[in-house]
């Protein structure tokens, strides 16, 4: 079982819409996928009480308990797990970067946002350095070549890698919730469905090399992931 946290020091920066979004993708792919809500305004556990499918489960928790609250989404057979944190809690991030196998970073490409990096950069360190992507967030659709700059300032400022896949600003991000879907169910032919599924398919690469890196040093027998 792989997880994946999801943190930033800023709210609204899109830590739940990616989680959801990603969530889904995978559910798609064939995956049993398990939401860990951490955040006190519990967006992610009010989008599951607005929808109908069973998949992906939403669990609300505290930091206090997250290790036990992924041993649970494990021994329930999830095969992925998405820990949404909230903004401004530095402890909350640090918990879920050391529990993840892979941390996501949205960030939107303006100068608030941007100053948050330095201190996710700083938590990552105390959390023990995990594979760490920043996600560029809130693109104007057209504005391939500010996507672009913005993932080179990231890359040379901060030092954190950035993932080559960006989300636009579209409309479908901030309708699907109101009914319990994400932006790939509301348009599953729609760009930013695209955006999602490439973003996915982007943790997925990440993730396959990581347990084959495991898999190598466990001398070839298949780890597990816990």
């Amino acid at each position: 079982m792989f997880k994946i946290a999801i943190i930033g020091q800023k709210g609204g920066d899109g830590k739940t819409t990616l989680a959801l979004g990603l969530a889904v993708a995978a559910t798609e792919a064939g995956l049993d996928v398990a939401i860990i809500d951490l955040d006190p305004q519990a967006n992610a556990a009010n989008w599951k009480d607005r929808r109908t499918a069973d998949n992906p489960a939403v669990i609300s928790a505290q930091v206090s308990r997250l290790k036990q609250t992924i041993r649970t989404a494990e021994e329930y057979g999830a095969d992925l797990v998405l820990i949404d944190t909230p903004g401004r809690s530095d402890s909350a991030a640090i918990e879920a970067a050391r529990c993840a196998d892979l941390v996501l970073i949205p960030v939107r490409p303006q100068i608030f946002g941007l100053e948050t990096l330095q201190g996710v950069r700083d938590l990552l360190r105390v959390a023990g350095d995990p594979l760490a992507y920043v996600v560029v967030n809130g693109i104007h659709p057209q504005a391939t070549k500010a996507a672009e700059a913005a993932k080179t300032l990231i890359e040379a400022t901060f030092a954190l890698k950035v993932a080559p896949v960006h989300l636009c600003q579209r409309g479908g991000y901030a309708e699907a919730p109101t009914t319990g879907k994400t932006a790939q169910e509301l348009d599953p032919e729609g760009k930013a469905a695209d955006e999602l599924r490439r973003l996915y398919m982007f943790t997925t690469e990440l993730l396959n090399m990581l347990d084959g890196k495991h898999e190598h040093k466990q001398n070839g027998r298949v780890a597990n992931r816990a």
